[in-house]
């Protein structure tokens, strides 16, 4: 399985794997599965960190592409295509430009997103794949 984690989804997984639900943790641990992490993740990261809206312990934002690689996670970042095309992803109840942009790139490479967020599976009819429970 192609697998994306969401934002709170990588950093769970990295630091507080408790927090995951067992289907969750059992898919990112599985060798079988590519496990990815987007580049808008760390960018929301860092924004999130530099507004306090986040606090890391015992590291900083820029050394999350190093964790990842330490957890076998792939870092894949959006295409042009993918940004180019964002517009189309229609605007029902979820705000957020992070986890829009997340979704998007979810849906347009066919991966399964990981992820808690109660809003995400509205974006089913449009192709979205999620996973958690």
């Amino acid at each position: 399985m192609n697998c994306l984690l969401d934002t709170h989804t990588f950093l769970w997984a990295a630091f507080s794997p408790d927090k995951l639900s067992a289907k969750a943790r059992k898919e990112v641990r599985s060798a079988e599965n590519r496990v990815c992490v987007s580049t808008i993740s760390f960018w929301e990261i860092s924004l999130k960190f530099s507004l306090g809206k986040i606090e890391l312990e015992g590291c900083a934002p820029d050394d999350m592409p190093d964790i990842a690689a330490q957890m076998c996670v792939e870092i894949i970042q959006p295409t042009p295509h993918e940004t180019a095309s964002f517009y189309q992803l229609p605007k029902i109840g979820h705000k957020d430009p992070f986890d829009r942009m997340i979704i998007w790139q979810a849906i347009q490479q066919q991966f399964v997103l990981i992820s808690k967020d109660a809003q995400f599976p509205e974006y089913k009819e449009f192709g979205l794949k999620v996973l958690w429970k």
